[in-house]
């Protein structure tokens, strides 16, 4: 059968997949947070208004409606956004699954809030990590030491910016 008459039987069959639409989000419309860690739940099915994460991708903030999707997580700032203000948290990495029905998991592997930490504390711990890197360890103290300078990094960009 040629592609054009393939093409054209194709058209002429009901559609029995349904597709679901995308809405928007309403200034009403909550989304249900969950926050673990492996030894902490720190939201479980939590109504927030809006979820901003360090997806690898790049930034970006979850609302209700968003589509189904799952993100990794760089290490970065995760801002829950509830009635009461927000509040931010310092991950160093994890992943975020947007489920449907207005559901958000997000699985850290470790995790604080961004005013715990002390600027003094991070310049100094990355200074450390990078004197490791350009040092004559092993490779794989080099390695480790680059993984804990990138975590640094990121957190004194979060503690500037935020």
């Amino acid at each position: 059968m040629s592609s054009f008459r393939l093409l054209r039987a194709v058209q002429r069959i009901p559609s029995v997949v349904t597709m679901a639409r995308r809405g928007y989000a309403e200034p009403s419309d909550k989304i249900k947070l969950s926050l673990v860690l492996p030894h902490e739940t720190l939201f479980s099915s939590t109504d927030v208004v809006q979820v901003n994460i360090a997806a690898a991708t790049g930034d970006m903030g979850i609302l209700a409606n968003h589509v189904p999707s799952i993100e990794p997580l760089r290490p970065g700032v995760v801002e829950v956004i509830e009635l009461t203000g927000p509040k931010k948290w310092f991950v160093s990495g994890g992943f975020a699954t947007v489920h449907p029905n207005n559901k958000l998991t997000i699985n850290a592997v470790e995790a604080a809030p961004l005013e715990d930490f002390s600027p003094e504390a991070t310049r100094h711990n990355l200074a450390e990590a990078l004197k490791v890197t350009d040092g004559n360890g092993s490779e794989a103290d080099k390695l480790e030491a680059r993984l804990e300078a990138d975590v640094y990094e990121a957190l004194q960009y979060a503690l500037a910016h935020n």
